[in-house]
């Protein structure tokens, strides 16, 4: 008997879990209440799928019989029904912090993954937790989950005796699938048991195979169902209050509307009348004391919500639509400059996204943004004049994404600015792919990219890279070499730092796929990376790390690496001058993380770091501390700590041009330099239910570059005293966010939103080191900005509306 069963397990190990599960679903035609409770007589009658396999961490482990999982699946004329029972023998040992949308929390969860049309590119994956609260997002094996696509359906979850139940309803203005009358989805169920960190799936994910979304199993049954019409409206009023100390306080009512409509079964048009993002996260801003731009995360929703056409070749960045002014504005000795506009306001945008049943993916997005001034004031005449700083503008995207096999993609991306009159018009061009072999074992992908300025000057340059790796099994690898000439600019809509270089890189990792002794999850990785300076092959940058990140039995992260650049660089970047480079000498460092396990009511992270350079007394160190406590299900606190200091660092400050004639400064001024970072920031959330939470966010950040000595840079890249400098380049910048919100979906899709933020900032070249003097200057009535603000947005469905009339 025992012979037997060990046969049947290996048949099933080998044979069974490879292929895919089917599962068989049912028309009904009477209401379906969404209670949590499968009351219903036609549930009884449902095929059930059961069987659930480990996804982690102990890959291919069938599920206990006293965790088992039993989902049914029914449909309609209008949506699809989700009824799932996950067996608990200890029901009050169910995980269920009360959360935010799309925040799990520490909660179990059950998802359904959909793919409407079965070709293994894109899940729609819809989540619940034990705390009957909503996550979504769409999933592709190219660019991972992206939860900042919302979609709008109902669910419910209760606790029973025997464990959590969950019941949904998924519209299909939802979905995404053909008009064909027999359908054939993709199909895949997800539960995590959160107190043992465990994770489960209907149809087996091999972890040695590096796709998640080609393994899914099937769901068929649905037959003469049609595409609904998606029509989606959101109008919203918003109503601000703004004080400070420089001007009298004012009140602002805003409105505007945001529409959805599905052109067809593929491709959706999103578009915003009179926008308004006065209630987005504010920018965590730094200290920037290199040569580059700080890149900011794009916090407005239109810009985030179901752009993985956009990413493509990483072209975009969408910061630029709406961002800093193209232009400085120019001021004569005797003028002022008395107003210069920080952003420029958007007048509207719209994005055209889908994909064929034959893989092919379109993609455009087009915004426009108004003329902006800034305002220069005559001090003698008191005269009063307007300068353009960035005229009416247009901002487009093309994406063709066209996928093969299921697994492998090939795309053309162009995005071109175009802005009236004279100014800078910008468009790059690209040839973007994926490939990857039939049993996604390896993989090839890059990119070949052309730009072109037209201007004052015109500009053209190439960006290309090619990449080979191997995805699957224990030990993988990788191997690349990307190049950029000189006047490579795609600026304009995305964002790049470095151009005339060609580089190699190489990476070998190492990983567990299943549990061992001491581990839950392990992983080693090496990776060496070498950049030269395209005209004179110097050596920009040298660096090899090593790098163990690991999941203990107790569920504790721990991590440790090491960095080095053996030998001197040279820095083309730093000297802000053309042809000139600084040398850089060689460093070592290293790091280590820990993380303890969150489902613990107190857990804590800690990272130190610590580097030594090549050179006498420069060294940097730092760590950052969070601890976060759980008071209970609906209360919860972050704190985060973080300390940075650079001993001797050597930076750019100033250049000085002793001939007139040229336009190439003929001294270029460094500094020899300690730079001290803290930043502190505290998060919390008080979640009444999972549809009205309280939530606190606050960040208080210092950081100053404190200049010991100045040097002059030599010709041949070396550091010498230069004493003859005498301006005061010390740097010291200060700043203060709080955000206090409340939250209430009082309907599906619906938000009223109650914003309180106070901000505060400073930039200062003579240092305070005083810390509590620092943060209380940032608290007074004349630094803080102060604003309130109300927001509602109400989801109207055009289906909803149309049934009810």
């Amino acid at each position: 008997m025992k012979n037997n069963l060990l046969l049947c397990f290996l048949f099933i190990s080998v044979f069974g879990y490879s292929q895919k599960k089917t599962l068989q679903t049912k028309f009904i035609s009477e209401k379906i209440e969404i209670d949590g409770n499968l009351n219903e007589p036609i549930w009884q009658s449902a095929a059930v799928a059961a069987d659930f396999i480990m996804f982690e961490p102990d890959n291919g482990k069938a599920i206990p019989e006293n965790k088992r999982t039993e989902v049914k699946v029914l449909y309609d004329n209008d949506a699809i029904y989700i009824g799932a029972m996950m067996y608990d023998d200890n029901p009050d040992k169910i995980l269920r912090e009360i959360t935010q949308r799309d925040n799990f929390g520490t909660s179990d969860i059950f998802g359904v993954f959909i793919n409407g049309f079965n070709d293994g590119q894109q899940d729609f994956q819809f989540f619940v937790n034990a705390a009957d609260g909503q996550a979504d997002c769409i999933t592709t094996d190219t660019n991972g989950e992206d939860y900042s696509w919302d979609a709008v359906w109902k669910s419910k979850a209760v606790i029973t005796a025997k464990g959590w139940i969950v019941e949904m309803r998924i519209p299909y203005a939802a979905l995404r699938f053909s008009g064909e009358n027999k359908q054939t989805w993709g199909l895949n169920f997800f539960r995590e048991i959160r107190r043992d960190r465990q994770k489960f799936t209907w149809n087996f994910i091999d972890s040695k195979l590096g796709t998640f979304t080609q393994q899914t199993g099937v769901l068929e049954g649905i037959e003469n169902i049609k595409p609904p019409t998606r029509l989606f409206l959101l109008p919203y009023s918003s109503f601000y209050v703004n004080a400070d100390s420089r001007q009298k306080t004012y009140g602002t009512l805003k409105g505007g509307l945001d529409l959805k409509y599905g052109i067809n079964d593929a491709f959706t048009l999103d578009m915003i009348l009179v926008p308004d993002f006065g209630q987005t996260k504010y920018d965590d801003q730094i200290l920037n004391l290199g040569p580059f731009e700080q890149q900011f995360n794009e916090n407005r929703p239109f810009f985030t919500e179901g752009t993985d056409l956009f990413s493509k070749g990483n072209l975009v960045y969408s910061r630029r639509i709406g961002g800093n002014p193209i232009n400085y504005p120019t001021a004569a000795a005797n003028e002022e400059i008395i107003d210069n506009p920080a952003s420029v306001n958007l007048i509207n945008a719209f994005k055209v996204s889908g994909r064929t049943k034959n893989g092919l993916g379109v993609g455009i997005l087009n915004a426009v943004t108004e003329k902006t001034t800034a305002t220069i004031r005559n001090n003698d005449t008191q005269e009063v004049r307007k300068e353009v700083v960035e005229p009416l503008a247009n901002y487009n995207v093309l994406v063709l994404d066209q996928r093969f096999r299921k697994n492998s993609s090939v795309a053309f991306v162009n995005t071109n600015v175009t802005r009236n009159g004279s100014f800078r018009d910008g468009n790059v061009t690209a040839l973007v792919w994926d490939l990857n072999t039939k049993k996604n074992t390896y993989n090839l992908a890059g990119d070949f990219k052309y730009s072109y300025i037209n201007g004052v000057e015109d500009k053209k340059g190439i960006n290309s890279q090619l990449n080979f790796s191997e995805t699957s099994g224990k030990f993988r690898y990788g191997m690349g070499a990307d190049i950029t000439t000189k006047d490579f600019d795609n600026n304009d809509l995305g964002i790049n730092f470095e151009t005339n270089y060609y580089s190699v890189y190489g990476n070998t990792s190492y990983r567990i796929l299943n549990p061992t002794k001491y581990f839950n999850t392990f992983n080693a990785r090496i990776n060496a990376y070498s950049q030269f300076q395209k005209e004179t092959g110097k050596l920009q940058t040298g660096n090899i790390n090593f790098q163990i990140n690991s999941n203990t039995k107790k569920n504790h992260y721990f991590g440790i690496g090491f960095d080095a650049n053996p030998v001197e660089t040279y820095d083309y970047y730093e000297p802000r001058t053309a042809d000139r480079y600084v040398i850089k000498p060689s460093k070592l460092g290293g790091f280590i993380y820990i993380s303890t396990n969150y489902n613990n009511s107190f857990a804590i992270d800690f990272n130190p770091s610590y580097a030594v350079f090549d050179e006498a007394g420069r060294n940097s160190y730092g760590f950052s501390v969070g601890p976060r406590y759980r008071f209970n299900d609906k209360l919860s606190l972050n704190y985060n700590f973080n300390f940075f200091r650079q001993n001797n660092n050597k930076g750019y400050i100033d250049s000085i041009n002793d001939d007139m004639n040229s336009a190439t400064p003929n001294t270029i001024i460094f500094a020899n330099r300690n730079v001290i970072t803290y930043s502190n920031t505290l998060s919390g959330k008080y979640s009444l239910n999972s549809q009205m939470t309280f939530n606190i966010s606050l960040r208080h950040y210092w950081s100053y570059a404190e200049n010991k000595n100045t040097l002059s840079l030599e010709q041949n890249g070396r550091l010498t005293d230069f004493t003859g400098y005498t301006d005061n380049k010390n740097s010291s910048f200060y700043s203060w966010n709080a955000d206090l919100s409340y939250t209430w979906w009082f309907a599906p899709g619906s938000q009223v939103s109650v914003l309180y933020r106070n901000n505060a900032g400073a930039f200062e070249r003579n240092i305070n080191k005083e810390f509590r003097e620092n943060f209380t200057n940032l608290l007074n009535n004349d630094a803080l900005s102060h604003v309130f603000s109300i927001s509602v947005r109400y989801f109207i469905d055009y289906n909803e509306v149309k049934n009810k009339f």
